[in-house]
Order: structure tokens, then sequence, then C-alpha cells
């Protein structure tokens, strides 16, 4: 048999001991908070003949949960997500070194430069004016072989391209010639010293900024070490780095922007206590593009993204109900289409929690900026009945700083996938301006009053 199909047999009186669960109630699930504690051991609800026939972590594939349905994900997701809290069989293990993490580096002259995370800081070096604009570090969450992963980190990389190099006509199509790009140096110094010449060269070109891609997602080799990551370890390496990073760039620090997708989320947020603990400063604004939840942690500390990571944090929640958490954890937080197993559209979860990826990336793009205007609500149905407090703002690059709470909003199932048109006024409008946007890294929404 299957062993999906097993383990969701086997697991399915899980759904009774889930409405015990403790905890936050993620939006839109209905879990009661009246359990002891004692009622989520395995025991009393399995019996061991049961636990011992379950299949092992290495029969499932990351593959499988691209060939099921969306509901089919997220009910294997929950299952396996409360058993693993609740037998704690789970420890957080899987930790690649920096040294072992593929990074390229995306100049303002539209040069790919590919390295290892731990050699960061001697790129960093390498280049001439480095921090002295925009910095913005992307880290993927999930390998490139699923084809929407790979597709949605394009679409960023394209972005961020058309935003800091306008007068480029071909910075949008460059991306996939990089990937074929193969490059081949004797050693250190000639691994970054043509670029950095070729960058001084055309520095008088005055680029608005720099993309770093941490591609953490392709170290994940199996559905074993995706759930037993531990985001914490790897979150503080590249907190040290960033730290290291800043330290030579002082200038660079209000210009950071640090993304991070699906379980790259949750690293960034490790990142950025680990920056905060070494520096005594906060990274200025970390987003969260559909944080998933955490199987593997120590009970004894804090983990995923959450507000006061940086000094401002936002998040896009595309999977809330699934691979996913419907936690309110930033200090503004987005639910395209209300909080759901995946937004109308995707093929499965994990189609689904890389749109988070794509309606960001389009946001970025000159021109997208309110591409996705947003109301303040805690449901879909409090955001269609127009009776919310009456928020209004853009998701995106240009979701102001100074932003709090729920927002909801409406998106098309393809691209381009904002409505642009702003959303109707809700009936107790609080504030004269319609929707306010970001236009700098340091306004709030009060430099458009």
């Amino acid at each position: 048999m299957n062993p999906l199909r097993t383990i969701c047999l086997m697991m399915g009186v899980l759904a009774l001991a889930c409405a015990g669960s403790s905890g936050p109630r993620p939006m839109g699930m209905h879990y009661s908070r009246n359990s002891i504690k004692n009622s989520m051991k395995p025991t009393n609800w399995m019996s061991m003949s049961v636990l011992q026939s379950l299949p092992s972590l290495k029969d499932i594939k990351l593959r499988d949960l691209e060939s099921m349905s969306t509901v089919e994900g997220a009910e294997l997701m929950h299952r396996l997500y409360h058993l693993a809290q609740a037998s704690q069989a789970l420890e957080p293990s899987f930790a690649p070194k920096p040294s072992e993490i593929p990074a390229f580096l995306i100049t303002p002259d539209n040069q790919k430069i590919d390295f290892k995370l731990s050699e960061l800081p001697t790129i960093a070096k390498q280049y001439p004016h480095f921090g002295e604009q925009e910095v913005t570090a992307f880290i993927t969450g999930l390998p490139s072989k699923f084809e929407c992963v790979k597709d949605a980190t394009r679409k960023i990389v394209q972005a961020y391209q058309q935003r800091y190099n306008r007068d480029s006509e071909s910075s949008v199509h460059s991306y996939a010639a990089y990937d074929n790009e193969k490059r081949q140096r004797n050693n250190e110094e000639d691994k970054y010293s043509a670029s950095a010449s070729s960058y001084a060269k055309n520095y008088s070109n005055k680029p608005t900024g720099c993309l770093i891609v941490i591609n953490f997602g392709d170290t994940i080799s199996d559905f074993e070490q995706y759930v037993t990551l531990d985001t914490e370890k790897v979150g503080k390496d590249i907190g040290h780095i960033l730290a290291k990073v800043l330290e030579e760039n002082g200038d660079m620090q209000d210009n950071f922007h640090l993304i991070g997708s699906n379980a790259g989320a949750n690293i960034a947020g490790a990142a950025g206590r680990q920056y905060t603990h070494e520096t005594s400063h906060q990274l200025r604004r970390i987003t969260g593009l559909d944080p998933v939840k955490t199987f593997a942690k120590n009970p004894e500390e804090l983990t995923g993204l959450a507000r006061g990571d940086a000094e401002f944090v936002d998040i896009i929640h595309t999977t809330a109900n699934s691979m996913g958490t419907a936690t309110r954890s930033g200090n503004v937080d987005f639910f395209p289409n209300g909080p759901n197993e995946a937004v109308e559209g995707a093929d499965n979860i994990i189609d689904s929690s890389m749109l988070a990826v794509r309606y960001f990336a389009e946001s970025v793009v000159p021109g997208n900026e309110r591409n996705f205007p947003a109301v303040g609500a805690e449901s879909i149905e409090e955001y269609k009945s127009q009776s919310g407090d009456g928020r209004h703002l853009y998701m995106g690059i240009n979701t102001p700083f100074d932003a709090e709470g729920d927002y909801m909003l409406q998106v098309n199932t393809k691209s381009p996938y904002g409505r642009s048109t702003p959303a109707p006024k809700q009936k107790n409008q609080r504030h004269h301006n319609s929707f306010i946007s970001h236009k700098s890294w340091k306004m709030t929404s009060q430099d458009y009053e």
C-alpha cells in the first residue's frame, strides 16, 4: 500500500486528538483549548502496534506532496505535525554548514556570482560601494527540483533586476542565461577579481542595489531532512554571517531587507534574532513568504518568524491551514483570499506556498507596487462584507513600516495576481487617506498624510 495512504489511515484518529491541542488557535481552525497535556500522548489514542506500524520518514517523499490535491496534502501535513508535537519524537538535527549552502549574488550591473554562504563576507569586500544602496537577501526553503520553486525564485530574481537595473533592457531575461553559466576559477583571487573589476567599471551607471539569493532549499534532499530541519542553528549561522557583513558596511543596516520563503522564512526569523544578539541592533525589515510549521524544535527555544525579529516583520500566508501556519506572528499578516489550505489556482500545497513568492515578486517590479490593495479584517467574510475596521494599505514591497494587524485581500488565479484597483472603503473608515504606500526604507504612513 502507498505509505502516504497507510499513514493517513493509521492516523485518522488523530483528528480527534487535535481537537484538544493547546496553544494559539490558527485562523479558520476550530480546536478546543480545554484538554490536558497527557491527552496528547500518542499511546492514549493509538495502540503501540499501530504506532510501530507507521512508515518511517524515509518512506515519505517531498515529491508526493506535489502529486496530492491541496486537501490531501493539507490533511497529511496536519496529521504528521500533530503526531510530531504529541510524541516529541523529532529532534532538530538537519543543519547544513554555511560552507555547504549555495548562494549567488546579482550585482547592480547584472552579473551573477556563485559562491558558498560562508564566502559572503569575502564577496562583499570585493565590491566597492557594497551596501551603500539597497541590499536584499532571499532565503529559499524548498529544493529547486520542484519546477514551481525554481520558477518562483526566477520570478523574484527578475523582479529585483528590474527594480535595481531599470535602465537595463535585458535584465528581465538574464536569469535564464545565468542558470546555464559555469564559472571555473583556479583560485579564490581569480574567482572574485574579474567581477569586482567589472563592477567598479560600471558603477558610474548608478545602480540602486543588489540581490543575494541564499539557496538553502537545495540542501534539502528528502522529507526527513525537511521535518527535522534545525531552523535555529541554520538561522544563527546566517545571522552571524550577516553581522560580519553589515559590521564592515555601516551604511548597509538601514538598507538591508531579509526575505525568507517557506522554511526559509523560519530561518530568517532566527537569523534576525542572532543578528540582534551579536550587534545589539535589529535588522530593518524581514519579510516572511508563507512561514511553515516547525516539526522538530527545542521546546526551550523560540522558533520560527515572529514580531520583534526585526524592526518590521511582514508576512504573507498562502498555505495557512496546511503546510504553513495561520498564527498571527508579524507586525502585519496578510491572508490572500483569506486563511485556507491553499490559494485558489494552486495545483498543490507546494505550488500554493510558492505563490507568496510570486505575489511579492510582482509587487517588486516597478509600476506594480500598488497591485495588492488590502483591508484590515480578521476573516475573509469580514473583508467581503466591508465590516472591518477600515485600515487600507498595500501588500508587498510597499507595505508601510508602521502597519499592524491582519489584512485580507483577493487575488487573481493567474498572473498578474494583483487586482490593482483599490478595494472599496470600509463602512467605519478610520483614515482620510485611501491606500498608503511605502516609498522609502524609513517612511511610514504618516509621510503620506
